[in-house]
C-alpha cells in the first residue's frame, strides 16, 4: 500500500484548494469582477501562484505516484512533501512581490524533477529486467 504517498497527495490537493480560497479572498479584496483576471497587481499574484500550480500538477501527481510505485512509497512521500513545501514557500514569496517566486518555485521544480527521473528511470529499469 502507498499510504505515505497517498497522505502527500491529499496534503497537495488541500494546497491547491487554500490557493483556490485564496483567489476568491483576493478578487473580493480587490474588487476584481468576474470573469476579469487582471486589473490589480496583489490580485494577478495571487491567481498566478493558484494557476501555476494547477500547471504543474499533472507532472507532479503521476510522477510521485510513478516514483512510490517504482522506488518507493516512503522515499515518493519525502520528495513529494519537499514539492509541497517548495509551494508554501512560493506563496508566501510571491504574494509579496514577483522577484520572491523564485526559491519556492526551484524548490518545487527539482523536487518534480527528481520525482520524474525516478519514475521514469525506474520504468526503464523495470523493462530492461
Amino acid at each position: 500500500m502507498y499510504h505515505y504517498t497517498a497522505i502527500v497527495t491529499c496534503l497537495a490537493v488541500a494546497l491547491h484548494f487554500f490557493f483556490a480560497t485564496q483567489v476568491a479572498r483576493a478578487r473580493f479584496r480587490y474588487d476584481v469582477k468576474l470573469p476579469a483576471i487582471t486589473g490589480n497587481p496583489d490580485f494577478e499574484r495571487i491567481y498566478r501562484i493558484q494557476m501555476n500550480t494547477l500547471e504543474w500538477m499533472p507532472i507532479f501527481l503521476p510522477s510521485l505516484w510513478l516514483f512510490a510505485i517504482y522506488i518507493g512509497d516512503a522515499r515518493a512521500a519525502v520528495v513529494g512533501a519537499i514539492w509541497v513545501i517548495g509551494r508554501i514557500v512560493y506563496f508566501i514569496g510571491y504574494r509579496e512581490a514577483v522577484a520572491k517566486r523564485g526559491p519556492g518555485f526551484a524548490i518545487q521544480a527539482i523536487a518534480s524533477t527528481i520525482l520524474w527521473v525516478g519514475a521514469f528511470g525506474g520504468a526503464v529499469w523495470g523493462l530492461a529486467h
